[in-house]
């Protein structure tokens, strides 16, 4: 039997502004990953009838929308950012009854760092100029950048509110209107964001919110009046999106399929600081896309780096298990009985390709609970390795020359991010041109900001998040040409 929580839990469709039934039969249970109990037993998924009806609402939203001044629709934005303050502390404990998530990130980081999405793309409604061009051969020449209409997102499960806001608010911002798809497997924080939009000033079905398994997605794939659709996710599901995409009305595609992100630790670099900044893989419990767990360090540095992070994961692991709840709490659970199978067999494999240096078990029998842990000097083609995980395992190999590091660090199917960590600054933008990703940070590990456009390169994904180049990604081009007619306009040549 489900638990009563502080706050209702929602369990249908949002479309139009509203709750309603789906109308596909499939109804799911969903679990904490905290300690095995259902959460809710009768779970709506939305099907392909649901896509319909959401793209109808969706239609009727953008005509509405479209009509809004551009103050409107930024005060639209503007309200939104604020209220998702104002709600924090709900959507954060939503997020925590499934995925386990310590509620200083869920209701801290996620929701402030989405709260700055809206507030800065609220700044651009009235600055989506186009261009003029000369007149001097008798023509009126104009480019204009508009919106692709009704525009559709597949969200990922381990930060739903941050990918809700970016896809949602430079999409919203552009002029567009926006079905999201959230993650099947942590959805409800996501469907709370319904009735706040209302609150916001959207119209109904400028947010439509559905959750539902394969069938759904295809469905957004493949309808043929969805003009965009970007996703969040792995490279399989990426590549099917992509496909269904193209095979069916050509719509624009935006994909963000993970990574698995080295950090390069120089002779030079400040280890205390290389230590605390590189241990961000532990956020989350590693569950997330940038995270650097390929680690290259310099053999001279290696063992004093070493013995540093292992002190990281020491206190991690202490504090697993923790009360999610309170605000002390920085660890979390792996967010869902999937992840951990995944995980687990990671785990096992990795045993067979390393040497294990701290870490590398399950703890409790309950919940989705798993030691932070290192591999040192992997085999060449390792599992663990070549393939993202996504949970708190990382492996740790050694270099000689900076040559040798950017080669190791380079052979990789994937380029979503790069760590390095360096005093010398000539050193800092050699690298960071020779690597292969497409955010390389610093001495830092703030992989994203709403002003920096965030995607990768290789098979990490296509198109840009964040930043002013992710408005392109929801506009198309218009030229318009006018011939000029009589003496007197042919004279402006």
């Amino acid at each position: 039997m489900a638990k009563d929580f502080k706050y209702p839990v929602p369990k249908q469709p949002f479309i139009h502004g509203r709750f309603v039934d789906a109308k596909g039969p499939e109804r799911v249970s969903l679990y904490s990953a905290i300690d095995d109990s259902l959460v809710c037993d009768d779970f709506q998924f939305s099907n392909a009838e649901d896509v319909d009806l959401a793209v109808e609402s969706a239609e009727q939203a953008l005509k509405v929308w479209q009509k809004y001044s551009a103050p409107k629709k930024s005060g639209c934005l503007l309200k939104f950012a604020d209220l998702l303050l104002e709600h924090a502390e709900q959507l954060g404990y939503l997020d925590t009854i499934v995925s386990g998530k310590a509620m200083s990130f869920g209701a801290g980081f996620e929701i402030q760092f989405a709260s700055d999405l809206f507030r800065y793309y609220a700044g651009f409604t009235d600055k989506i100029e186009g261009d003029s061009h000369p007149t001097d051969d008798g023509f009126l020449k104009i480019t204009r950048h508009e919106p692709l209409g009704v525009c559709a997102a597949i969200n990922a499960f381990n930060g739903p509110i941050i990918t809700f806001a970016m896809k949602s608010a430079p999409a919203l911002a552009a002029g567009n209107v926006m079905i999201t798809k959230a993650s099947e497997l942590n959805p409800i924080s996501s469907l709370a964001l319904g009735d706040i939009a209302l609150k916001a000033g959207f119209p109904p079905g400028a947010l439509n919110i559905l959750v539902g398994g394969p069938d759904c997605g295809v469905a957004l794939s493949t309808h043929m009046r969805i003009r965009k659709i970007s996703f969040t996710g792995s490279i399989e599901v990426g590549k099917k999106i992509q496909s269904a995409a193209a095979l069916s009305n050509l719509k624009r595609v935006t994909l963000e399929l993970g990574g698995k992100s080295p950090v390069l630790v120089f002779a030079d670099a400040d280890i205390p600081t290389a230590v605390q900044n590189s241990a961000v893989f532990l956020t989350l419990n590693g569950q997330g896309c940038a995270f650097g767990t390929r680690i290259y360090v310099h053999e001279s540095v290696a063992e004093r780096y070493i013995e540093g992070l292992k002190e990281v994961l020491v206190a991690y692991t202490a504090n697993l298990g923790s009360d999610p709840y309170d605000k002390t709490t920085w660890s979390c659970p792996l967010f869902n009985r999937r992840q951990k199978e995944t995980v687990k067999r990671f785990l096992e494999q990795g045993k067979t390709e390393a040497e294990l240096l701290v870490g590398g078990e399950f703890i409790g029998d309950k919940g989705n609970y798993v030691q932070p842990t290192l591999f040192f000097k992997p085999k060449t083609g390792a599992h663990i390795l070549k393939h993202e995980i996504f949970g708190p395992i990382a492996t740790i190999d050694t270099f000689k020359t900076e040559a040798e590091a950017l080669e190791k660090a380079n052979n990789s199917d994937y380029g979503l991010a790069a760590e390095v960590f360096t005093k010398d600054l000539s050193r800092a933008i050699r690298v960071s041109s020779a690597l292969e990703a497409g955010t390389i940070v610093v001495n830092t590990c703030q992989f994203m900001l709403p002003t920096m456009p965030f995607g990768g390169h290789k098979m990490s994904g296509i198109g840009r998040e964040n930043g002013k180049y992710a408005l392109q990604e929801y506009m198309q081009t218009k030229s318009v040409i006018i011939k000029f007619e009589g003496e007197e306009a042919t004279s402006l040549s």
